[in-house]
């Protein structure tokens, strides 16, 4: 996976960039957090340490989320909010002309992804969730454990404090990941986003209330319908901002209605799973994959 390889697409308007490799089954990988976060800037360079292996198998898209990586930020203030970047999400994937795909979202991103397979399902081979509290019940934690990060936000030094407060082992927080959170913390288009969110008070007053209530519908729709396609969970066993508690608790709403939804638990890792363990998370989705939805 190099940097200079990503393409852009035009998504209603929307300058959305993505990461492209390998043949075969199309796996489409979403990345966590939001735009505008004065935490960390994630992006689809998220998934560099597993990106490469997984094309060896497959067509693999890491897709930058609207307003996130080198994707647009909103045009309107009304699109600061999750549900649009769901929607974003939705088109792009017909934009570029994939279905049904193999879904794997982390964080926020399996929130995304978790939508998708309810929502359209038409979409969707298969669903993996990964350590996303925001798609699980309970109480997230990041304000207190990541809280007080070195200043200036978003630099090198507070960006590695924040990966490693978020992991078991700071191991996998490579030089180019931190090159390309920096870059992208460095547009105007994330200053836009951040002003718009914290100094404007989006975050509080529109995007964080909208999410409660997304979820609850989500909660609701899991408890009353269930997941139409094979869905499998994987969660860092010491992930210090989304419990493992919170993922069999998601784990119950999803087997409730499907006897073949799986749980998978990575041990000595943290809130980046899939990166400081990559051969053993690779495998599992190559496994869930070939079982599940290889039809």
């Amino acid at each position: 996976m190099r940097k200079e390889d990503g393409s852009f697409i035009d998504v209603a308007g929307i300058n959305t960039h993505y990461y492209e490799m390998g043949a075969g089954q199309p796996l489409v990988l979403f990345h966590g957090g939001a735009f505008g976060h004065p935490t960390a800037a994630d992006s689809a360079w998220d998934w560099s340490t597993n990106f490469s292996s997984l094309a060896e198998r497959y067509r693999v898209i890491a897709i930058d989320k609207f307003g996130q990586g080198f994707t647009d930020v909103p045009r309107c203030d009304e699109d600061y909010c999750m549900s649009a970047v769901v929607g974003h999400a939705v088109k792009t994937l017909k934009a570029l002309e994939l279905g049904p795909v193999h879904l794997v979202g982390h964080s926020r991103g399996g929130y995304l992804v978790c939508r998708i397979t309810l929502d359209y399902p038409e979409l969707v081979r298969t669903c993996t969730i990964v350590d996303s509290n925001t798609s699980s019940p309970g109480v997230e934690l990041n304000n207190i454990i990541l809280g007080n990060p070195p200043e200036p936000r978003l630099s090198r030094d507070s960006h590695y404090w924040i990966f490693e407060h978020y992991s078991y082992s700071p191991h996998h927080i490579t030089k180019d990941w931190l090159d390309v959170c920096c870059e992208i913390a460095k547009r105007p288009e994330y200053r836009l986003a951040w002003t718009k969110m914290e100094t404007e008070g989006l975050r509080l007053r529109q995007f964080a209330p909208r999410l409660a209530a997304d979820k609850s519908k989500m909660f609701a729709m899991l408890r009353d319908e269930g997941l139409k396609r094979p869905t499998q969970i994987i969660w860092g066993k010491n992930d210090p901002t989304a419990s493992i508690d919170q993922g069999w608790a998601l784990w119950d709403l999803i087997a409730k209605h499907r006897s073949d939804a799986q749980f998978h638990i990575l041990n000595q890792a943290g809130h980046f799973s899939y990166r400081e363990h990559p051969k053993e998370f690779n495998e599992l989705i190559n496994a869930f994959v070939q079982t599940s939805g290889s039809s």
